[in-house]
């Protein structure tokens, strides 16, 4: 199994009559997000992935967020939702785990925990001397099959390296597990678990258009989408918020940097009429306000969330939040 490190639990109580303006946690935060990009050298194996790394440019110790991109996108897709994390103090690490399509079987996961064993050892040293990563405190996060890779992670399906280092929360972003059809499961296939044996805190966050079929299927059929990740969470205290006006798509950059990850990002899934701004304001503060409650004991803003959608950006769906000691095994 791999390692996992000691949170703060969350307990929740529904109540009536919470505010209605919308919580800070969906703004922009108090630190300036500075973006570095590192490409793998060809002398050696450190990062084992070319990567980018955004972090608080003010002088300070910051938890770390690995963060895995979806099938065939770029890491650079993503630019708008990592800032936003960094912006709310944490050190997103992005690496890019493949060029196009991914390996067959777990060879992304070993990859992914390669990545996951080099924070130890290599990335404070691509950080400026005033910002210091924490690496007690790690989360996993991931979109569509990056979802799966931190899923899988998190199980201990990486065998070449195991890993080494604790993860401490995990966040999945309409994680997909994977069609057998086109190779594209792990081995064995993830969802072939009736639960999932760690007990770390888990959010999940999925879209309500999704599983709509656009072109040959949808990007996240239903019976392999983000309600099958939750619930078999049951070890673990897990929350699940359903963007339902949003598609598979809508929390990448409005015109993602390339043809392909704009052609992806625009005809390939089922997308939502509305703009994506609130849509990734809505992710990365759901994010950020789970990371504070269990990383810092700081559980206001999530508390809050959970018991009043209504003070996002946008309308959640299917809201829930099942402790670890009420989760059925």
């Amino acid at each position: 199994m791999t390692a996992v490190a000691d949170s703060k639990p969350v307990s929740v109580e529904r109540k009536p009559g919470l505010a209605t303006a919308l919580l800070s946690v969906f703004s922009s935060g108090p630190y300036s997000p500075k973006l570095k990009t590192v490409n793998k050298p060809w002398f050696n194996s450190f990062p084992p992935k070319p990567l980018n790394i955004v972090y608080p440019e003010e002088k300070g110790t910051y938890e770390v967020i690995l963060f895995f991109h979806g099938t065939a996108l770029s890491n650079t897709s993503y630019s708008n939702l990592l800032d936003h994390l960094a912006s709310h103090g944490y050190i997103v690490v992005a690496p890019q785990l493949y060029d196009f399509m991914p390996p067959k079987g777990n060879g992304e996961v070993n990859d992914a925990a390669k990545v996951l064993n080099w924070l130890s050892t290599g990335l404070q040293l691509e950080l400026p001397e005033n910002v210091e990563a924490n690496l007690n405190y790690v989360a996993l996060m991931g979109h569509s099959r990056g979802g799966l890779i931190a899923f899988g992670l998190a199980l201990g399906y990486a065998t070449n390296p195991p890993v080494s280092i604790k993860i401490s929360a995990l966040v999945g972003i309409d994680p997909v597990a994977g069609l057998s059809s086109v190779h594209s499961e792990l081995e064995p296939p993830i969802l072939s678990h009736d639960s999932f044996e760690f007990s770390i805190p888990v959010t999940v966050i999925g879209t309500g258009l999704g599983g709509v079929t656009k072109c040959m299927q949808p990007c996240a059929p239903e019976n392999k989408n983000h309600e099958q990740f939750f619930k078999r969470c049951t070890y673990s205290d897990h929350a699940h918020f359903d963007a339902k006006d949003y598609g598979h798509m809508d929390i990448l950059d409005d015109n993602p940097q390339g043809p392909k990850n704009w052609a992806i990002s625009k005809f390939l899934c089922t997308n939502g009429k509305k703009p994506r701004d609130p849509m990734r304001r809505c992710v990365a503060g759901i994010a950020a306000a789970f990371l504070k409650a269990y990383f810092d004991g700081d559980c206001d803003d999530f508390r809050t969330m959970l018991k009043d959608p209504s003070l996002a950006p946008i309308e959640l769906d299917e809201v829930e939040f099942i402790p670890a000691a009420r989760a059925e095994a």
